[in-house]
């Protein structure tokens, strides 16, 4: 099990901030590279882009799920009963894929047509969609591996995938959407290819080393691979309302982004070089969530609950030096970060204007991000979903009466950052003082 040592604590969490922080360069230069190939696509990038990232958080739901239950067998000892935790992550996790994968195909284009104000945006993210949507199927795989690494600690695995996904796409993207050594020019049909086979590469090396590395063996992974019935009703039970939570979180940001594009293009513009930013924030509130799921369960599963609280205060403590180190530049030199993202001096001054003004709030968002996290740990998700979706409901209000109501200048209407983030912090600090969570048996 796990130490309390911010050494071991680290040795969790910089393996994945790394990942995710090479994701966030990964999105930061996509988002370079189609800004300065055409305006237009650029935002329809950035829209389609969040579809595709609400489908995929609605499978990673599943393997956040494979992931605390695994810890929970880890810090219980029950080693024996990780292959068929496994076997049903990944089952579920194609099942969910291929589902998704149909709704991207055939209700969602008509969906974009009905919605989109600007109809050549809705053509663009269609375009998109329809090549981006394949890489569901390279998730799947990746999502279910990835949660049998990150229950045992070996984060050091998911960074090596990380890094081969993060310098393939760079490379793809700049081949492809401008057309370099006789590569066609793409444009934004190019930026969704590269991101798609960058994933299946990254995949690659997860199965690789699954079935090279010795673990395959150690657990009896694939030996008379089955699905348990119990296995399946747990994962469910657990994963159910992550992936249900992903899509209400990530879906309400979409509708947020297209109520921006009906008020007009360059409010989307200036809205799209902040969500662009905004991928430098999750690099330590994602690798410190992670971490937080794997140490509350572990000791859960261990009965240790006297050092539950000495773990949070050492995440939150860590979360937010790593937050400041990542998104200090919102404070000082947003000007500069807004340039690297989109040169278009028309969008900077407001970009830069929004981007300092939410800061403080994702310090907030990073201190009481840990007690969410506890609670997903603890095994309660269908707790989190619920205040999830608490959080979502009161967001979602305040944008539509922000936008659609008031007419609040895009400056105003991006203080609906405060009252989620606040919400969610005082939800869940309510939640773990007021009910006995400790003792979730999953």
């Amino acid at each position: 099990m796990l130490d309390l040592r911010y050494k071991t604590i680290l040795s969790v969490a910089v393996p994945l901030m790394v990942s995710s922080f090479i994701q966030s360069i990964v999105l930061l230069t996509d988002a370079a590279f189609i800004s300065r190939y055409d305006t237009s696509a650029f935002d329809a990038v950035g829209n389609a882009g969040l579809l595709y990232v609400t489908l995929f958080i609605a499978l990673a739901g599943m393997g956040d799920g494979a992931q605390i239950i695994i810890a929970r067998r880890i810090g219980q000892k029950q080693e024996n009963a990780i292959s068929s935790i496994f076997s049903t992550s990944l089952s579920v996790h194609l099942i969910v894929a291929i589902a998704l994968f149909l709704i991207a195909q055939f209700i969602v284009p008509s969906a974009l047509n009905s919605i989109v104000h600007h109809k050549d945006l809705a053509r663009l993210q269609n375009e998109f969609l329809d090549i981006r949507s394949h890489a569901l199927f390279f998730a799947m795989i990746t999502l279910s591996i990835q949660a049998f690494m990150l229950a045992q600690g070996k984060t050091w695995v998911v960074l090596i995938s990380a890094l081969l996904t993060a310098g393939s796409n760079i490379l793809l993207d700049w081949l492809l959407i401008f057309g370099k050594f006789d590569f066609p020019e793409m444009g934004l049909k190019g930026a969704a290819l590269a991101s798609t086979i960058a994933d299946g590469i990254g995949m690659l090396f997860l199965v690789s080393f699954l079935v090279f590395g010795g673990d395959a063996k150690k657990y009896n992974l694939f030996k008379g691979f089955r699905i348990k019935r119990e296995s399946f009703v747990e994962l469910l039970k657990v994963g159910t309302p992550l992936t249900f939570q992903g899509i209400a979180a990530l879906g309400t940001w979409t509708i947020f982004f297209m109520w921006i594009e009906q008020m007009g293009k360059f409010e989307l513009t200036v809205s799209q070089n902040i969500r662009s930013i905004y991928f430098l924030v999750f690099v330590p509130i994602w690798g410190f969530a992670g971490t937080t799921k794997t140490y509350i369960s572990q000791y859960i599963g261990a009965r240790d609950f006297e050092n539950l609280p000495r773990i949070q205060r050492r995440i939150q403590f860590l979360t937010v030096c790593f937050l400041f180190l990542f998104f200090h530049g919102a404070l000082f030199y947003p000007e500069q970060l807004i340039r690297f993202i989109n040169p278009s001096e028309a969008h900077v001054l407001k970009s830069a204007e929004i981007l300092r003004f939410i800061s403080v709030s994702i310090f907030i968002y990073g201190f009481v991000s840990v007690y969410f996290q506890t609670i997903n740990g603890s095994g309660n998700t269908t707790m989190t979903f619920l205040v999830e979706t608490s959080c979502v409901l009161v967001y979602i209000i305040s944008a539509y009466m922000f936008i659609k109501v008031w007419h609040w200048d895009i400056f105003w209407i991006w203080s609906v950052e405060y009252v989620y983030f606040i919400t969610m912090g005082v939800l869940s600090i309510g939640y773990l003082n007021l009910f006995d969570w400790k003792k979730k048996e999953i």
